[in-house]
């Protein structure tokens, strides 16, 4: 509630002095202008607003973890990390091997960040110049059937069934509610019930994100069909730690197809861009905050007290580790783990990571290995096995670093290519 109901910003001023309302839903948008005034004032009004109510804050996510810390002791766990992957048979060392593959792989992120300065031609990168683009979209307006028709093309490695049923999904059984209307909910997501197709929503805003929202929902429908077509009841569901994978999947395969058809430079950049937000957003910035989330509570487990100093002096040191030294870190995200609602759900957001790693490592082994086969298998599969194990079987072992591994060489493949481009 202190959150979502009572915290307000102040409007933030763009470089023409006009005000602009912020509220958690304009936030990232304005962060990704072109107009560096805005982006500045809207993250200084959005922190300070955390910052005012910082004791509060620390008081009720210290809470939070002495919650988990007591409930895993009281049911005879090791570790309150133990206890939250416990009822999915996942080994603490999953999350280990995650956090020391991406660590291994900091340079990489280094690299990015050099070349983002570079491009935006900043005598100093702030951290409020993370989310603008860095090179045009010059791919303008684009239409659901443009969008749609790319996503079917994108999806052929994957067989003649999974094509014909996305095919019909799209074109003559209508799944997707496609456009913004009056009352209807924001965002996108795919949702249904047992014995019935999925149906999705979104709301088609004729550009990139779009296709690439189409595709990502259409991945999770299709997991969902193909696992209530192929098992009862009590296995139609799927954990988190595998949900994102399908959507990922199709994500990747779109991301290999346009790059495949796409010969213009300028669009063939803003592309490369797109895939490395993606791997930074999802991979290296989701690793960080489950690497928070193990400290916080380790230092509770340890008697540390949880105050609003110390826990901005871990963020920050992880912010530094991870963005290197090409960025000037504002003071002001140091309290950015306040603003996380996800830290509230203990050891979480590590699948956000280990399911962007898996997604890469199954799209590459699709489209290079023949692996589509396996693949078609594990969207059958629901939850009749545990998720590392249905992992295991579409050929992804998420008990090793290899995926994590596998993916930070395409995030080098894309980088290389696009400073070279540059």
């Amino acid at each position: 509630m202190l959150n979502e109901a009572d915290i307000t910003f102040e409007p933030a001023l763009d470089s023409k002095g006009e005000e602009h309302q912020v509220t958690h839903g304009t936030f990232i948008g304005y962060l990704q202008s072109d107009d560096r005034t805005l982006r500045k004032n809207a993250f200084n009004s959005l922190y300070s607003s955390y910052y005012a109510q910082k004791n509060t804050l620390a008081a009720v996510y210290n809470a939070a973890v002495k919650r988990d810390v007591v409930t895993s002791r009281l049911r005879n766990h090791k570790t309150a990390q133990e206890a939250a992957l416990f009822a999915y048979n996942i080994l603490t060392s999953v999350y280990s091997e995650l956090i020391a593959a991406v660590r291994k792989h900091l340079p990489l992120m280094h690299r990015y960040i050099s070349l983002r300065k570079k491009l935006l031609g900043v005598d100093t990168l702030y951290m409020y110049d993370l989310y603008t683009p860095i090179v045009e979209n010059t791919f303008g307006h684009i239409e659901y059937d443009e969008a749609k028709a790319n996503v079917l093309q994108a999806v052929q490695p994957l067989g003649e069934d999974y094509v014909k049923t996305i095919t019909s999904a799209l074109e003559k059984e209508k799944w997707v509610d496609i456009y913004e209307n009056k009352g209807k909910r924001s965002g996108a997501y795919s949702w249904g019930a047992y014995g019935c197709h999925p149906f999705v929503s979104i709301n088609f805003n004729y550009n990139v994100d779009s296709m690439f929202t189409l595709a990502h929902e259409m991945g999770h429908a299709m997991h969902s069909n193909y696992t209530w077509s192929n098992q009862p009841v009590v296995y139609g569901d799927y954990t988190i730690f595998v949900a994102e994978v399908a959507s990922t999947v199709n994500e990747a395969l779109l991301m290999e197809y346009l790059l495949s058809v796409t010969a213009d430079e300028s669009r063939r950049k803003y592309l490369l861009n797109y895939y490395m937000e993606q791997f930074r957003g999802t991979l290296f910035r989701q690793t960080m905050f489950a690497e928070f989330e193990l400290i916080t509570h380790e230092m509770s487990e340890r008697g540390e007290p949880l105050t609003f100093d110390s826990l901005c002096e871990v963020y920050m040191k992880l912010n530094r580790d991870y963005y290197g030294s090409d960025i000037e870190l504002n003071r002001e995200i140091s309290w950015e783990w306040a603003r996380i609602p996800h830290f509230y759900t203990p050891f979480y957001v590590y699948q956000y990571a280990t399911g962007y790693s898996a997604a890469i490592a199954l799209s590459q082994r699709i489209l290079k290995e023949n692996g589509a086969g396996d693949y078609i298998n594990f969207l059958k599969s629901g939850s009749s096995k545990y998720s590392i194990d249905l992992l295991k079987g579409a050929g992804v072992d998420m008990s090793s670093p290899k995926p994590v591994e596998n993916a930070m060489k395409v995030f080098e493949n894309i980088l290389e290519e696009m400073e070279k481009l540059v």
